[in-house]
């Protein structure tokens, strides 16, 4: 594995990295899960990981809305957010992490653009915390994130006031049951595998290689080469350009995941949907016209990973533009260093109100090093 940049860039690095603090995770009592009276699989998600995690009953607040997966700017305000924030209004204890299930909406609609108001319904649940104090954050265009890059602090709604928002979803419930028991086997073990493209992606191809550095080196595998990382074992971390590699022809990364084991990419639209492509469906590009797109889109899917073995995964519902996708140099070494799930994501997404999904448990956790 080659590491350029010199010795400034690694000095550099390895002092950025001994100020991820490894801080103690917070428990099931923090946690609200959401559940969608409309929907059985949100029901069955929300028995079953209320029951594994041991999520008090109050914890749980019970909502109805559409299922479909894209809503309408009033159908959030009137179906999500305000019944959401009448449960947390209601609720005794401190709550850090929203849990949203499979069958609850998934993106608001909106035109194209940085200043759009389309965003994830996660991503907007981010934000309630601070509107409930009174916050005003405007609605076009992304908000920032306050947490992100907050790598040597405590999450601390005093100081960042906002809730971290995970989704337990994938194409099927089986699917995500099997998400939250590898959660909870999930351990500080495998490899971080980090997968650049051709040398002209100077911003995502500089953070992947930070994230190389800041990781034990014998717990990455790194390519700098234009050849696309498949069949990798004891993953427990990945990170690509995924169909925005154009030396990528496959659907699946063919990763075989440890529990616990998490991904993100630089993928336009890889979280638009959680309805499962048929089998013969394959990935193709926006200027190929013979492409079969699926859900609106040619480019991989996030729960493709969840689907061959992943615990947790990022995405997007539109286009998030690069700057605005997961850091992996702030993920990964957060994640390593035995934040949870959720924090580790969160630190590493500059904006809120924006596109960005996170699937997974957000207490899951591999513990320290």
């Amino acid at each position: 594995m080659s590491r350029p940049g010199g010795a400034a860039r690694v000095l550099g690095a390895l002092a950025a990295f001994a100020g991820f603090a490894i801080c103690p995770a917070q428990g099931p009592r923090n946690v609200m899960v959401i559940l969608n009276r409309t929907s059985a699989s949100s029901a069955a998600i929300t028995s079953y990981y209320a029951s594994k995690r041991g999520i008090p009953p109050a914890n749980i607040c019970s909502i109805q809305a559409t299922t479909q997966e894209t809503i309408s700017r009033l159908q959030y305000d009137e179906e999500i957010e305000r019944p959401i924030q009448d449960c947390l209004r209601s609720h005794a204890g401190p709550i850090l992490y929203i849990a949203t299930t499979l069958g609850l909406p998934l993106r608001i609609e909106g035109p194209g653009g940085r200043e759009t108001t389309a965003a994830s319904v996660d991503s907007e649940l981010a934000l309630l915390y601070a509107r409930m104090r009174g916050h005003t954050i405007k609605l076009p265009g992304p908000a920032a994130n306050p947490f992100y890059r907050q790598k040597d602090s405590r999450f601390d709604q005093r100081v960042f006031p906002m809730y971290l928002v995970t989704r337990l979803a994938a194409y099927d419930t089986a699917t995500v049951k099997r998400m939250i028991d590898q959660s909870l086997a999930a351990a500080n073990r495998g490899v971080f595998v980090l997968d650049q493209r051709d040398a002209s992606d100077v911003d995502g191809n500089s953070w992947l290689l930070d994230a190389a550095i800041l990781l034990p080196a014998h717990r990455v595998v790194l390519d700098q080469t234009t050849t696309v990382l498949k069949g990798h074992s004891d993953v427990i971390g990945y990170a690509s350009w995924g169909t925005n590699d154009k030396n990528r022809k496959e659907r699946f990364s063919g990763m075989h995941w440890l529990p616990g084991g998490i991904a993100t990419g630089y993928v336009s639209t890889d979280g638009r949907t959680f309805l499962q492509p048929p089998a013969t469906w394959t990935t193709g590009s926006w200027s190929d016209p013979s492409s079969k797109w699926w859900a609106g889109s040619p480019q991989s899917l996030t729960a493709d990973f969840l689907m061959e073995g992943a615990t947790g995964a990022s995405g997007h519902v539109f286009e998030p533009f690069l700057s605005f996708t997961p850091r992996p140099d702030y993920l990964f070494p957060a994640y390593y260093s035995g934040r949870n799930l959720a924090e580790s994501f969160y630190l590493a997404m500059p904006a809120l109100s924006w596109m960005n999904i996170v699937a997974g448990d957000p207490l899951c956790s591999l513990g320290r090093p």
